[in-house]
C-alpha cells in the first residue's frame, strides 16, 4: 500500500471537492489549527462537521481501496487474534478480519499513515488485501478480541497452577476497582466484565454461557436472534481445561450473590452494573446440563424497560385507546402474550408515564425485573407468605394510587385484582394469553365471577416483538399478490403498491432488520362487550364483537 501522507494535509479539499464540507467549514478547521496545532482530521472530528465514515469512505475512494464496516459478531476470534500481535496492531491501527487460503484481508483504521504491509507479508507469508475502516471501529475489535484473549489466557495461566485452590473464589466478590483483589483473579474478573460491556455495546437482551464437550460457547441474543460471539477453546485439557468454564461461572455467581459451592440445582440472582451514566439490572439463571453448567443473563437496560410510551410501537389512533385507558382513576388494564413479547416494557413505560408526586405507586413481581425509585416495589416470596394474593391485601392498605401486579396466576389473585379495582384503585397486570379476547374467557375459567370481569375491566392489550426493517439499507419493492394474500390484503391490481425491505448491509448484519418494536391488538371493553362477558360468552363472540367495535387483531 503506498505512503498517503499527503491527504492529511489536503483532506480539507478532498472533502470539500465531494461535497461533504463547505468553505466556511474549512475556514474554521484551518482556524481551530492555528490556535492550539494538532493534525486536521482530529479536529474535523472534534468539531463534529463530518463523521469518520465519511471522511474514510472519500479517503478510500480517492485511493482505490475498498471502505468496509466490520461486523464484530462475524469475525472468527482465532483469525483476528493468532496471527498479528496485539500490540502491533494497536500501533498502526489494523486488524486481521478474514483468512482465505493464502491470503489476509486487513482492516486499516489510520490510511493517513503509512501501513507496513511488507512487513505483514513477511511476518505471514501470505497475501494481503488492505481495506479501510475507522480507527473507532479498530479499536473496539482490538479492545474486546485481544483484550479477551488476553484475560482468557491469563486466567487459564493462573487456573493451571498448582497453588490455586479454584472450590474457593470467595476473592472474586469484589468489584474490579477494589484494591483487595488477589491478583490471580483480575483477569478473570476482567474477562466477564469484558463479556458484560460488549453485550451492552451490542444492543443483546441475552447472554448465554452453555458449556460443550471441548469448549465454552457464549452466545448473545440482538433483536431477537441468537449469535454466536466467542468460542473459548481449551488450550489445557482435562479437568484443567474445564475449572475456566467453572470459575467464570464463579465469578458471575459471586456478583449475583449465589451459592458457588452448588452446581446440581438451578439459582437465579441478579445484578446491577454501571454503565455510561446509567445502571443496567442483569437477572442471572444457572442450569446444570450434560457438560456442565449454563447460565443465561437477561439484561435489563433502563433506555429500552422504560420507554416513552409513543415509542412503543403504537399507531396514533392505537396509542390514544391506550393512553386514555392508563389515564383512568380506576379498573383493570391486562396486557397479554408469550414470555418475550414486550409485557415488562409496556407496563414499566406506563407506570413511568403515570409516575409524579400525586400518585402512590407499588408494584408486585416475580421477581423485580428493574428498580424504579418512584416506585413502591414489592418482590414475592412465597416461603415467607408474600404471595401476589396476600401482597395486594397488605397494598390496600397502603394507600396506593395506581397498583401493578407482575402476573395473575390464580383466581385469589385475580379476585384481589377486582377487588383493589372495585375500592377505586388503577390496576395493571399480564396473563399468559395468545389474544386479547382469551384473557377474559381465561380469568371465567380460573373461577372469577363474570359480573366482576365485565364492571372492572378497562381494556386488553395482547402483543408481540417483531424486527424492523433496517432503515440503512431499506428498499421499495413491489409485492405479488400470493405475498399480499398471506398478511391479509386482498387487492387484484399490485401494480401500484409498494413495500419496504432490507436488503442486509453491516449495520443489520446483513438480516435486513434493526431493532424491535411493538405489534398491538387492543380490545377497548364498550358497553356490548361488557354485556357479553357478563353473560359469559366464548371467545369467538368476543373477538367477533370486539372486531366490530374497531378492535385490529
Amino acid at each position: 500500500m503506498e505512503n498517503i501522507l499527503i491527504f492529511r494535509e489536503d483532506i480539507c479539499e478532498l472533502l470539500k471537492s465531494r461535497n461533504l464540507l463547505t468553505q466556511a467549514q474549512i475556514e474554521k478547521i484551518k482556524q481551530v489549527h492555528r490556535t492550539r496545532g494538532g493534525n486536521l482530521v482530529n479536529i474535523i472530528f472534534s468539531l463534529d462537521m463530518i463523521t469518520q465514515d465519511q471522511i474514510i469512505q472519500a479517503v478510500a475512494s480517492q485511493i482505490g481501496l475498498p471502505f468496509v464496516k466490520v461486523d464484530p459478531l462475524e469475525l472468527d476470534s482465532k483469525v483476528v487474534t493468532e496471527i498479528l500481535p496485539g500490540r502491533f496492531c494497536q500501533k498502526h491501527k489494523l486488524v486481521v478480519i478474514a483468512r482465505d487460503d493464502n491470503a489476509l484481508t486487513i482492516a486499516i483504521g489510520d490510511p493517513f499513515n503509512e501501513t507496513p504491509i511488507a512487513d505483514i507479508q513477511n511476518m505471514t507469508g501470505m497475501q494481503i488485501k488492505p481495506v479501510l475502516t475507522t480507527i473507532r471501529d479498530v479499536d473496539k475489535i482490538i479492545n474486546f478480541f485481544y483484550g479477551m484473549t488476553h484475560s482468557l489466557n491469563a486466567a487459564e495461566q493462573t487456573l493451571a497452577a498448582p497453588k490455586v485452590n479454584t472450590s474457593n473464589l470467595e476473592q472474586l466478590h469484589q468489584l474490579e476497582e477494589s484494591q483487595d483483589i488477589e491478583p490471580t483473579a483480575r483477569p478473570l474478573i476482567k474477562a466477564v466484565n469484558q463479556i458484560l460491556y460488549y453485550a451492552f455495546e451490542q444492543r443483546a437482551s441475552d447472554i448465554h454461557i452453555e458449556p460443550k464437550r471441548d469448549e465454552t460457547v457464549i452466545r448473545f441474543r440482538i433483536d431477537g436472534v441468537l449469535h454466536t460471539i466467542w468460542k473459548i477453546r481449551e488450550k489445557v485439557t482435562g479437568s484443567v481445561g474445564k475449572k475456566l468454564h467453572s470459575a467464570i461461572l464463579s465469578r458471575i455467581k459471586m456478583m449475583g450473590s449465589l451459592d458457588i459451592s452448588e452446581k446440581r440445582k438451578s439459582q437465579d440472582g441478579r445484578i446491577k452494573i454501571s454503565h455510561a451514566g446509567r445502571e443496567i439490572e442483569i437477572r442471572i439463571s444457572t442450569l446444570p446440563i450434560t457438560f456442565g453448567e449454563k447460565v443465561v443473563m437477561r439484561i435489563f437496560d433502563p433506555e429500552i424497560i422504560f420507554k416513552n410510551l409513543s415509542t412503543l410501537g403504537y399507531a396514533e389512533h392505537e396509542f390514544q385507546i391506550f393512553k386514555s385507558f392508563i389515564e383512568k382513576p380506576y379498573g383493570i388494564i391486562l396486557v397479554t402474550g408469550p414470555t418475550g413479547s414486550g409485557k415488562t416494557t409496556t407496563l414499566y413505560s406506563s407506570l413511568n408515564y403515570l409516575s409524579n408526586s400525586t400518585n402512590n405507586i407499588t408494584t408486585i413481581e416475580d421477581p423485580i425485573e428493574m428498580v424504579h425509585e418512584n416506585f413502591n416495589q414489592i418482590a414475592v416470596r412465597p416461603k415467607v407468605g408474600m404471595t401476589f394474593a396476600n401482597s395486594i391485601r397488605t397494598i390496600l392498605r397502603q394507600d396506593p394510587d395506581i397498583i401493578m401486579i407482575g402476573e395473575i396466576r390464580d383466581v385469589e389473585t385475580a379476585s384481589n385484582a377486582i377487588q383493589a379495582a372495585l375500592t377505586g384503585h388503577l390496576v395493571l397486570s399480564t396473563l399468559h394469553t395468545n389474544d386479547a379476547p382469551s384473557a377474559i374467557t381465561r380469568l371465567i375459567d380460573m373461577g372469577v365471577e363474570s359480573f366482576l370481569i365485565s364492571s372492572t375491566v378497562i381494556g386488553v392489550v395482547a402483543q408481540r416483538l417483531v424486527r424492523k426493517i433496517c432503515s440503512y439499507c431499506a428498499v421499495d419493492y413491489q409485492p405479488d399478490p400470493v405475498e399480499l394474500k398471506r398478511i391479509g390484503i386482498q387487492i387484484e391490481n399490485t401494480a401500484d403498491i409498494r413495500l419496504k425491505k432490507g436488503k442486509g448491509c453491516v449495520e443489520c448484519r446483513d438480516t435486513g432488520f434493526y431493532g424491535r418494536t411493538g405489534i398491538f391488538e387492543i380490545m377497548e371493553i364498550t358497553s356490548e362487550l361488557r354485556k357479553l362477558i357478563h353473560d359469559k360468552a366464548d371467545t369467538i363472540e368476543l373477538r367477533e364483537c370486539a372486531r366490530r367495535e374497531g378492535m385490529v387483531n
